[in-house]
C-alpha cells in the first residue's frame, strides 16, 4: 500500500480568509463574534459566524464562472487555489491527472432562496440563471474549471463525518492511480434559512460558513511530509448503535493517548452534542483543539476544518502526530490520524471507509 502525503491546506473561516487567520483565532481560543440574522417572518433573530469579506478581493472572483457564483463556491476556490498554493503545485506543474472531490452538507442555500422566492413572487420574471447555481455539483464544476484542468471530480453529502470519507476516496483513486494528485474540500455558506433550521433542531447552535481544502499525493521514496496514516471505519447510527456507541467504537480504532500528540476533535460547548465525544475520549491526556468552539458550526467545513488545523500543526513541528475526531450530527462518527514522517504510522487501510460513496 503507498503512503499518501498531505502536501497543501487551505481555509476560509469566520476568521478570515486562509489558513493563518484560521490559525490565530485557533490559538487564542476565544470563540468569535455573532452577528445578528434575521429571520424574515419571524420577530427572532438568529445569530451566526460570518465569513468577513476577502481583502484584498483575490483574481479569481473575476473569472467568468465564479461571477454569479454563490459563497460557498467562492470559499471552495479559496481554500482549493491556497492548498495547491502551500503545495507549490500551481499553473503548468499541476498534475495532469487531478483529482477534486467537492463536500458539502446543506449545499447552495443562498441562491436555492432567491430562484424559489423569485418564483414564488412571480414566476413570469423568476431569473433562469439562477437555477444552475442551486444544485448540490456547482461548486465543484465552477472549482474544476477554475482550475484549468479536466480533473476526476465527485460531489459527496452528508454529516461533517462525510469529509473523511471523501480522504478514503482520495487515498483510493491515488492507490488506484486514477489520479496523481487529489484536492478534497469541504465547504459550506451561511443563510437565514439553513440558520433556522438548526435552531429548530439545537437553539444553542451558532453556524458559521467556510471552507477547508487538503491536497493529496502518493509520497515518493524517503519523502518528507504530513502523512494520512489511518482512517476509521465509519461507524453508523441506528436502532442498534447510539450515537455514544459509534463514537466509542471510532475511537477504539485509534491509537491511544500520548503526550505529543494532537487531539482535533468536534466538540463546540453544547453539552448535549458533545456528550458522545466526550465519553469517547475520556482517557485522552495530550492536547486538544476544538475548532467549532472558536469558529461555529461549520457543518460540512467543520470536518475539513479539523483536518487543516491538524496538519497544518503538524507540518510546524508541534506535534508528531495528531486524531481527528468526528462525530458527525445525524449519520456517523469516524476519525482521522495524521503522522509527520519518522514517527511510527499504522499503514492506511486498503478499504477506504468512502467505498460507500464511491462514484
Amino acid at each position: 500500500m503507498s503512503r499518501v502525503l498531505v502536501q497543501g491546506w487551505g481555509a476560509v473561516s469566520p476568521a478570515g480568509w486562509g489558513v493563518p487567520a484560521m490559525r490565530a483565532a485557533l490559538e487564542r481560543g476565544e470563540p468569535l463574534s455573532v452577528k445578528p440574522q434575521v429571520w424574515p417572518g419571524s420577530e427572532r433573530t438568529l445569530t451566526v459566524r460570518e465569513v468577513p469579506p476577502p481583502s484584498p478581493r483575490p483574481a479569481f472572483f473575476g473569472h467568468p464562472r465564479l461571477r454569479r457564483a454563490s459563497p460557498i463556491t467562492h470559499y471552495a476556490a479559496a481554500a482549493t487555489l491556497e492548498s495547491l498554493e502551500v503545495a507549490g503545485v500551481t499553473g503548468a506543474s499541476q498534475p495532469q491527472r487531478l483529482g477534486l472531490i467537492v463536500c458539502m452538507w446543506a449545499g447552495c442555500v443562498h441562491y436555492s432562496y432567491r430562484f424559489l422566492d423569485e418564483a414564488l413572487q412571480d414566476p413570469a420574471t423568476a431569473s433562469p440563471m439562477l437555477f444552475p447555481e442551486t444544485v448540490f455539483n456547482a461548486p465543484t464544476s465552477h472549482v474544476a474549471v477554475l482550475l484549468g484542468r479536466s480533473p476526476v471530480t465527485c460531489t459527496l453529502l452528508g454529516d461533517p463525518a462525510t469529509y473523511l470519507q471523501a480522504l478514503a476516496l482520495g487515498a483510493e483513486w491515488l492507490e488506484e492511480q486514477r489520479v496523481d494528485g487529489c484536492l478534497v474540500v469541504g465547504a459550506e455558506e451561511t443563510n437565514w434559512l439553513l440558520t433556522s433550521v438548526l435552531w429548530y433542531f439545537d437553539k444553542s447552535a451558532v453556524p458559521g460558513g467556510g471552507a477547508g481544502a487538503l491536497y493529496l499525493e502518493n509520497a515518493k521514496a524517503n519523502q518528507a511530509g504530513v502523512e494520512l496514516s489511518l482512517i476509521t471505519d465509519p461507524q453508523m447510527y441506528s436502532s442498534r448503535q447510539s450515537r455514544v456507541a459509534a463514537a466509542c467504537s471510532m475511537r477504539r480504532e485509534l491509537p491511544a493517548s500520548r503526550p505529543d500528540e494532537l487531539l482535533c476533535d468536534s466538540r463546540q460547548d453544547r453539552p448535549r452534542t458533545d456528550a458522545a465525544e466526550d465519553q469517547a475520549w475520556q482517557d485522552w491526556f495530550g492536547s486538544r483543539l476544538s475548532p467549532k468552539k472558536v469558529l461555529g458550526d461549520g457543518l460540512m467545513a467543520s470536518g475539513a476544518w479539523q483536518c487543516v488545523a491538524a496538519c497544518e500543526a503538524l507540518a510546524r513541528g508541534q506535534f508528531q502526530a495528531a486524531n481527528v475526531s468526528v462525530v458527525g450530527s445525524n449519520q456517523q462518527a469516524m476519525g482521522a490520524r495524521f503522522v509527520r514522517n519518522g514517527t511510527a504510522s499504522t499503514p492506511l487501510s486498503a478499504e477506504p471507509s468512502a467505498q460507500p460513496n464511491s462514484p
